[in-house]
């Protein structure tokens, strides 16, 4: 992360490849780096192993829980509500134009008195981190079900145009 970034991409924590190789959304079937390129929110196609790329432009990425697992669901309620103040305090110290929240999961915990609804809306919302508008995007791991590529690729489109 550094200042004067339109968007921090907020995952959850890295799993267990992505801790092992040092390197965010690094599993074999994550999406994002395919979903930036193919929004066009990078002009040439990354992988993981360019990840400290992202401020060329200015992208920048984090993760709520630094603590590895093979999934979300080895990961308890109080691991995320103990990790807000620090992810609260990334975003005031960087203030980028917009977090980009990546996944559901992660607002719904983060934003409890928002998600009245049992289906969120992809897209701007209402929240703010920090006093910084809060988009959200589906978590682009291969184990999320939930949406069809062209669906995830449609709100990292969106967040594009909104960036710009």
């Amino acid at each position: 992360l550094r200042p004067g970034l339109l968007v921090v991409f907020v995952g959850i924590n890295p799993g267990l490849r992505s801790a092992a190789l040092g390197h965010h959304f690094a599993g074999h079937s994550n999406r994002f780096w395919k979903l930036l390129f193919d929004s066009g929110m990078v002009d040439e196609p990354l992988s993981y192993r360019e990840d400290l790329r992202l401020p060329e432009w200015r992208l920048g990425l984090t993760n709520i829980i630094d603590r590895p697992s093979a999934g979300i669901d080895d990961l308890d309620l109080t691991e995320y509500r103990a990790r807000a103040s620090s992810l609260e305090r990334k975003i005031r110290q960087y203030k980028p134009r917009t977090v980009a929240l990546l996944g559901v999961t992660l607002f719904r915990i983060l934003f409890p008195g928002i998600t009245h609804s049992s289906r969120l809306a992809l897209g701007p919302t209402p929240a703010r981190l920090a006093g910084i508008p809060v988009f959200l995007l589906p978590n682009p791991s291969g184990r999320n079900a939930h949406y069809s590529y062209q669906r995830m690729l449609d709100a990292f489109v969106l967040l594009r145009r909104l960036a710009e």
